[in-house]
């Protein structure tokens, strides 16, 4: 396998999207609007830099890049949780849209001008990923799909039916937003009603695309994980070197000092099985594996960091004015996102044979 140290080109890319997000993403800015999605903080990633064409092959107008690129714009992204449909739109369905074969939907998608979203609960395992909500009578979609990621502002569903994947026109389906924990972060029910669709993939090619999405979601939301504990991590430590109390700061208390500890053990930790599952997936080996034990690890991280960095900012840190509870909240609605941490630990023991105890 690849190795698990960032490329020149990774470092590179890191590097220019930082400097953006710092000039066009501050999160302390963001805590009072209500907007779902930074739309122009979209346009510049997914059309402005390229970012959303990443997994899209350059004959198609996109970068022809691998899903280690992409995890570094996740953690970059997790750094300033970002108001962005980049892991729902660029990664879980353009990942579907790979293993369908759909050049004219890639194309919209690489460009930034038809953003897409897979119509599976945000909440789904990959295991569990085919559990179609909606039945299919010809070309016309009946059902419902509840709390779906990134479908706000997608103008393309891609909604599992019945035996059949279908691409839909978003402006046919009833939308209604969630009350999200994660301002970020929103999420939103969907109703068909004989809505219209194309199908895409069918029988055992549908599921298999479904899987392979939901699949790539869980490895790479790893990566934003880390990059949330990351920005908790190195947030804290600097509140702790500059706030004073009893005339020292409180950085030099031992219990902040081994809290901190504590954390930079288990954020590095988490870099490196997050590094793994991005390796797995652009080499397609073992992603099951890699990604199950991801999710098993890092959501718990990015939760253990996110409340450190509440409770060591005291009470600004349980103020609405400073952005550490964007954070909290970000790693814990993605706690759940694609199955909760037990469920991976249930299938990583599964596929690795070991019995219970």
């Amino acid at each position: 396998m690849t190795g698990l140290l960032y490329s020149e080109v990774e470092s590179d890319l890191r590097g220019e999207l930082r400097a953006m997000l710092r000039q066009h993403c501050d999160p302390a800015a963001r805590v009072d609007r209500d907007e779902p999605v930074d739309v122009d903080l979209w346009r510049r990633l997914a059309g402005g830099m390229g970012l959303a064409g990443l997994l899209v092959p350059e004959e198609l107008g996109g970068a022809g890049a691998g899903p280690r690129e992409a995890a570094v714009v996740l953690e970059e992204l997790g750094r300033a949780v970002a108001p962005v449909p980049y892991l729902g739109c660029a990664v879980v369905a353009g990942t579907a849209l790979l293993s369908c074969g759909e050049p004219d939907l890639l194309a919209g998608l690489a460009a930034g001008e038809r953003p897409v979203a897979l119509a599976v609960p945000f909440a789904t395992a990959p295991a569990h990923a085919w559990s179609p909500t909606v039945a299919a009578a010809g070309d016309r979609l009946t059902g419902s799909v509840p709390a779906v990621a990134d479908a706000i502002t997608a103008e393309v569903l891609l909604v599992p039916a019945g035996r059949g994947l279908f691409a839909v026109d978003s402006a046919g389906v009833r939308r209604e937003q969630r009350t999200s924990l994660d301002e970020t972060r929103r999420l939103c029910d969907l109703s068909f009603d004989g809505t219209p669709g194309r199908l895409v993939a069918e029988g055992a090619d549908a599921e298999a695309a479904v899987r392979a999405a939901v699949l790539a979601g869980a490895a790479l939301l790893a990566s934003e994980q880390v990059g949330v504990a990351e920005w908790c991590l190195d947030t804290t430590v600097e509140h702790a070197r500059g706030r004073y109390q009893f005339g020292r700061p409180i950085g030099s208390f031992q219990a902040v000092k081994h809290r901190l500890a504590d954390v930079w053990v288990a954020v590095t930790q988490a870099r490196a099985v997050a590094r793994y599952a991005a390796s797995a997936l652009a080499e397609q080996s073992d992603v099951e594996v890699a990604a199950a034990l991801a999710q098993a690890h890092c959501s718990g991280v990015a939760v253990e960091a996110a409340e450190a960095c509440v409770q060591l900012h005291g009470g600004i840190g349980m103020t609405w004015e400073h952005p550490a509870h964007l954070y909290l909240k970000r790693a814990r609605s993605a706690a759940v996102a694609y199955g909760p941490a037990d469920v991976h630990r249930a299938r990583l023991a599964e596929l690795v044979d070991l019995p219970p105890a």
